[in-house]
């Protein structure tokens, strides 16, 4: 049974208050330090993202073999929820590819730590921290145009359906038929 146009906005709200969670807890700038705690939080966060993107994916597909198999056309706002959660794919997809990259940069992070302290290491660890900073931050930013997406999707009124208005009548008279007998 298909969801009604309420329940549709709702899904839609749903799916970004779960990106809105995701990207509340990446650690912003001042608290981003090297340790395992960050560690924990990519890994929580990226699974997370993974599921959603996956999710995101899944009912995309499903939608649109539902769409393609069912005899009835799918209403505008059926369309328009399909839509707006096909197009959610490619930021969330890109968050997620920034938290990969943050991942990568916490491991250098980690590593340079093990190495002999000096000038060269220094920077080297500057680099990979704003690195590592910049990542978040774009999933941070990715996750905040899928959840804006979303929600001006979902708030969004389907136009109620036009009816047709009787044509006017015609200024010129209608020809008589007289009927001989």
């Amino acid at each position: 049974m298909p969801l009604s146009d309420p329940d549709q906005r709702m899904l839609l709200h749903d799916v970004a208050d779960r990106l809105n969670t995701v990207a509340d807890h990446l650690p912003l700038p001042d608290q981003i330090r090297p340790d395992p705690a960050l560690s924990e939080i990519l890994d929580d966060e990226v699974r997370h993202l993974a599921r959603l993107l996956g999710f995101l994916a899944g009912e995309s597909a499903f939608r649109h073999r539902a769409a393609a198999r069912s005899p009835a056309r799918p209403t505008t706002t059926v369309r328009r929820t399909t839509l707006a959660l096909a197009r959610a794919a490619e930021p969330t997809g890109l968050a997620l590819a920034a938290l990969s990259a943050a991942v990568h940069h916490l491991g250098h992070l980690a590593d340079l730590t093990h190495q002999a302290p000096g000038p060269a290491r220094d920077r080297a660890i500057t680099t990979e921290h704003q690195r590592l900073e910049a990542r978040l931050g774009d999933s941070r930013i990715y996750l905040a145009r899928a959840a804006k997406h979303l929600r001006a999707a979902a708030d969004t009124r389907t136009p109620p359906a036009a009816t047709s208005m009787p044509s006017p009548p015609s200024a010129a008279p209608a020809p008589s038929r007289s009927r001989s007998r």
